[in-house]
């Protein structure tokens, strides 16, 4: 008797990831949510911003957490970045206590750059080049 490989092992994941870590991500993202709200990180420029955080990405073994943030109106960005990275141990701690994993998950910040790309997109939409274009493949 002839033994069947099992393909799936072999296939790649999800763009998204799998689904252990999108379920987790949406755990952390909304750890970090709910501290930045509450206002437990005590850092005068976190402080001073209100901050979105819209996506966090698992790394495949759980242990990385990719963190996007945006600032309001996306003011001060890098500083926020700065700001979160400074923290990031005590933010850490928070996540453990309020994920339940066997590892605490290493934080990274990012900007979420989908808003700057949204709005180029927006902006291409409504030249006039594309206005033109419309024009013409309407008669």
């Amino acid at each position: 008797m002839s033994r069947q490989k099992n393909t799936r092992r072999h296939e790649t994941a999800p763009a998204g990831g799998s689904q252990r870590q999108l379920r987790v991500g949406e755990l952390v993202r909304h750890a970090v949510a709910e501290m930045l709200t509450r206002g437990d990180i005590h850092d005068p420029v976190i402080e001073g911003h209100l901050i979105t955080v819209p996506e966090v990405r698992m790394s495949p073994d759980l242990r990385l957490a990719t963190v996007y943030v945006m600032p309001l109106a996306g003011r001060d960005a890098a500083e926020v970045v700065a700001a979160l990275e400074r923290n990031k141990k005590f933010m850490r701690g928070e996540v453990a206590h309020a994920v339940n994993l066997k590892f605490a998950p290493d934080l990274r910040f990012h900007i979420d750059d989908r808003f700057a790309e949204a709005e180029r997109i927006e902006k291409l939409l409504r030249s006039p080049q594309v206005a033109r274009d419309l024009e013409k493949d309407d008669e």
